[in-house]
């Protein structure tokens, strides 16, 4: 949550690099939000064709950096405030200038953050809030966050690097979790860009949570070395929460896994959309 901004209730990612100590922000997020383009590739590409200067120097300040996703990191185009600035010279809009006020807002921001850590948890959950999550909700959500971290770094210590491989582990916890890798989960959910934990139920979000934190316990204790042995574990830790998630259906008689997104009204806290269960 803390590589996530908004500008004007619209998500924004970023990356901090450490190497600069600077904030870079995903490209087609920032022209989503400044041309409300329903396909920003395409028009970043007729961005480009227009600004023969701006694709000139592209390389140079629009940098392929990893990204955080709902199924692992991505390798995607960002751009610093200063690569931004220059962007926006191409792209008439009135909502140029407060977005430049806002970039200077969000690197202030993050210098704090570094000063006191606890400031980047806090901002997310009252990012939380202000989209209409109950407090129940949000602390779930920071758990999940805080497992999901604990988890990639047990991966990561034991030889998982490449961004492939933490997405097939993540979709092997998820296989046995729920039946459905994110992909198809968000395709259930009617689902694009958004960040599919963030439209989970409080039920979902719990058997998301200990499948991963079964696998790390089993990563722990097992401490497979190298992508098959991490794999099987995967699987193992995703199998404990399929489990546990059957049993529960059994008894209720209820399916955990909806079709619903959890899209709760501000101030309301509902979940909307298709009254598809």
């Amino acid at each position: 949550m803390s590589n996530i901004k908004l500008f004007e209730s619209k998500q924004i990612r970023t990356v901090w690099n450490e190497a600069d100590k600077k904030w870079y922000f995903v490209v087609e997020d920032v022209v989503a939000v400044l041309t409300d383009s329903s396909d920003p590739k395409q028009y970043i590409k007729r961005m480009r064709q227009r600004d023969d200067e701006l694709a000139k120097g592209w390389v140079q300040f629009v940098p392929t950096l990893l990204v955080e996703t709902p199924g692992g990191k991505q390798k995607m185009g960002c751009a610093n405030a200063q690569g931004l600035l220059r962007i926006i010279q191409s792209i008439p809009s009135p909502k140029a200038e407060p977005f430049k006020r806002w970039l200077a807002q969000v690197g202030s921001e993050r210098l704090d953050e570094i000063e006191n850590p606890e400031l980047a948890s806090q901002r997310a959950r009252e990012l939380y809030k202000l989209k209409g999550y109950s407090d129940e909700w949000i602390e779930k959500r920071m758990r999940s966050i805080a497992i999901r971290e604990e988890l990639t770094e047990e991966w990561k210590n034991r030889g998982i690097k490449e961004q492939r491989e933490y997405s097939i582990l993540t979709a092997e916890i998820s296989k046995a979790t729920f039946g459905l890798t994110p992909s198809q989960y968000k395709n259930l959910k009617g689902l694009k860009r958004e960040n599919l934990r963030d439209h989970m139920t409080d039920l979902e979000l719990l058997f998301s949570m200990l499948g991963e934190a079964s696998t790390t316990e089993i990563v722990k204790t097992k401490n497979p070395k190298g992508f098959i042995k991490n794999k099987i574990a995967a699987k193992q830790g995703g199998a404990i929460a399929g489990n546990a998630r059957k049993a529960l259906e059994v008894k209720t008689g209820k399916k955990v896994i909806t079709s619903r997104n959890y899209l709760p009204e501000a101030k309301k806290n509902k979940l909307l959309g298709k009254d598809k269960k």
